[in-house]
């Protein structure tokens, strides 16, 4: 199959999987949808409304090219470092830095990316970018909790950028034999690691009892975690036709980033736990923010895209 062929094949089966959803959907609040349940239908058939649109809005940048992806992930971090520095305390005092974070750093790194530099696009942001903003914050003379204020932009400007441009990065790898496809390496990264977070769901739905950590995310379940990973894993490995990986390969490659999607739904569970909110926004309807749906993204985008380099590309 040619490329092209393939993302419409993948594509194709998820708005097969999207029509299933919203036909259960519709049928759940034709029935239910005045009973005891309404709200929690409601807020299902909100989240498939979600995905629809999420789809289409990643198949409109896909089909424009790899320009119009990078801008996609250029805006989708800039929404992302909003939510969570307008979770975090600031003062006066950081307007400069945040100002740079938004308007310099982020536009230099996904540029970096459309360069195809690959030599500074790995080390801007957590060399230079990390040296120049305590730099830029301490020029009002505003001391008063400065360390805690420059690690929050840093901590949040490494998250939310440098972690997520690695998913448009995918586009610059150069692998032999996988000439014109790279795309799909984004599909598969985007469908193993969501499909996990929504089975890692359904499973703690229907068998969860022993809670992972109960103090920073009481809906995780050891169950929900096995059967997620497992499934997505799963998923990853049959998915090898899209990919440069072998079945086994793909099937690690798969277990490696939802591993890495839980530990960062984990850690940025426990910021919004820190700072006392459920969700790092409400900018799509029945999943909170931009945050909410990146979280696990942020984490498994960087190792994907180095161990994909590592053992792949030329």
């Amino acid at each position: 199959m040619t490329a092209e062929q393939q993302t419409y094949a993948i594509f194709g089966g998820i708005a097969g999987v999207l029509v299933l959803a919203s036909a259960i959907g519709w049928f759940l609040q034709r029935r239910y949808g005045a009973g005891a349940n309404a709200d929690m239908i409601g807020n299902l058939n909100a989240r498939i409304r979600a995905w629809w649109w999420m789809v289409l809005v990643m198949g409109g940048a896909l089909a424009l090219g790899r320009g119009a992806v990078i801008v996609l992930y250029a805006l989708l971090s800039m929404f992302a470092l909003r939510e969570f520095i307008s979770i975090t305390p600031t003062r006066r005092g950081d307007h400069m830095a945040l100002f740079a974070s938004f308007f310099i750093v982020t536009p230099f790194q996904y540029l970096l990316v459309g360069m195809e530099w690959y030599g500074l696009f790995t080390v801007f942001v957590p060399v230079y970018a990390y040296l120049f903003l305590p730099v830029v914050a301490v020029l009002p003379g505003d001391t008063r909790n400065f360390m805690e204020r420059t690690a929050e932009t840093q901590w949040g400007l490494m998250i939310t950028v440098y972690c997520v441009s690695h998913v448009p990065a995918l586009l610059l790898l150069q692998i032999p034999g996988y000439e014109d496809r790279n795309a799909l390496l984004m599909i598969f990264l985007i469908l193993v690691v969501q499909s996990s977070d929504v089975l890692q769901y359904v499973w703690g739905k229907l068998f969860g009892k022993r809670k992972i950590a109960p103090a920073v995310s009481p809906s995780k379940t050891v169950e929900g975690f096995v059967g997620g990973v497992g499934s997505a894993t799963f998923l990853g490995a049959a998915l090898w036709w899209i990919t440069p990986f072998g079945f086994w390969a793909a099937g690690a490659m798969a277990f490696a980033i939802t591993l890495m999607g839980f530990l960062g739904g984990l850690v940025m569970s426990a910021i919004k736990r820190d700072r006392g909110v459920k969700d790092w926004g409400h900018m799509i309807e029945g999943h909170g923010g931009f945050l909410d749906r990146l979280d696990s993204v942020c984490f498994s985008a960087p190792v994907f895209f180095h161990l994909t380099r590592y053992f792949y590309a030329g």
